[in-house]
């Protein structure tokens, strides 16, 4: 009689334990609660709310978000109730869920950045900070910090500062001539994980309207075509950090989610995959549990940086 065998996802992020390594990304879940109709919040490793600023943001104009071959182009540009807002009226709202809340933290300025984490330190239910020094779709910020070791270093030394209850997580710019050194930086700068990485600044025009497709000229893509950097990625910096590493880019399935944790990731966030079907994230989680029986893996951690570890 064959004895089913007990199948373990949970996993370590530093000092946060995870059931699963399956969370959903920034600025593709809301704040979390928007979708708490659609996926059992309570089976995720977690989700990490929209991007928070010192105050609120309208964000870009309209169109924000266009289909492109394998992929997806958005130009929301943060919009986001900001930090006050976020932790008097969303956050409450998650208390009653059994799951890791990680706060995006975004600002034009280092004072921005350490003004929105000293408003959440007042704030219970979150489990980390995401401290987003990469986005490319807004004119101030991000990407200023994220493209530059010595900004990044800098703004992570003061967020770490004023992050005294919480981990804190560094959301990786792809757009770096050696993702290594900035890793290196912010890991030395005080940061407890990385997220690796944004998205990648694109276009799309339209020949009949000789319009961008955006109502910005440029946004980010996401989505599979970006996947097989992004996994590059993620084991340049698992061999140039101790720190754990969080991978995302065109995570759709199971499979796509182990791709990730075989180069080196503690865990994964899943983004576009969320726009074409709400519910991916969880269906995410569903296919891992299937997934490692099938490859004689009972424990999600035995497949962990195997490629990572030889490259090493």
């Amino acid at each position: 009689m064959n004895v089913p065998v007990a199948i373990d996802l949970s996993v370590e992020v530093g000092a946060l334990h995870l059931r699963n390594p399956v969370l959903a990304a920034s600025g593709t879940f809301g704040y979390g609660i928007e979708f708490a109709h659609l996926v059992d919040l309570n089976r995720l490793g977690g989700f990490v709310v929209k991007g928070l600023s010192r105050e609120p943001m309208e964000g870009a104009p309209a169109p924000r978000l266009c289909e492109t071959a394998s992929g997806m182009l958005n130009a929301v540009g943060l919009q986001n109730v900001g930090v006050r807002a976020f932790a008097a009226e969303k956050l409450p709202l998650l208390k009653k869920y059994d799951t890791a809340v990680v706060a995006n933290v975004f600002g034009s300025s280092i004072e921005d950045y350490v003004e929105v984490i000293r408003v959440l330190e007042d704030a219970e239910g979150l489990a980390a900070y995401e401290l987003n020094i990469s986005c490319p779709n807004v004119k101030r910020g991000g990407m200023q910090f994220g493209n530059d070791p010595a900004l990044a270093a800098e703004v992570t030394a003061a967020a770490r500062k004023a992050a005294v209850r919480r981990p804190l997580w560094v959301k990786l710019s792809p757009l770096v001539t050696d993702i290594g050194a900035i890793a290196r930086a912010v890991e030395a700068a005080g940061a407890d994980a990385l997220t690796v990485a944004n998205t990648y600044p694109a276009m799309s025009v339209d020949c009949r309207s000789r319009q961008s497709r955006l109502g910005n000229l440029t946004g980010g893509l996401s989505g599979p075509a970006i996947k097989p950097i992004t996994l590059r990625l993620v084991q340049e910096g698992r061999k140039a950090v101790r720190i754990p590493i969080i991978g995302l880019g065109g995570i759709e399935t199971g499979e796509d989610a182990l791709e990730y944790l075989l180069v080196g990731a503690s865990a994964v966030q899943v983004g576009t995959a969320s726009f074409a079907d709400p519910r991916a994230s969880g269906r995410v989680v569903e296919e891992l549990g299937k997934l490692l029986p099938r490859i004689n893996v009972s424990n999600i951690n035995e497949i962990r940086s195997k490629l990572g570890e030889e490259k090493a």
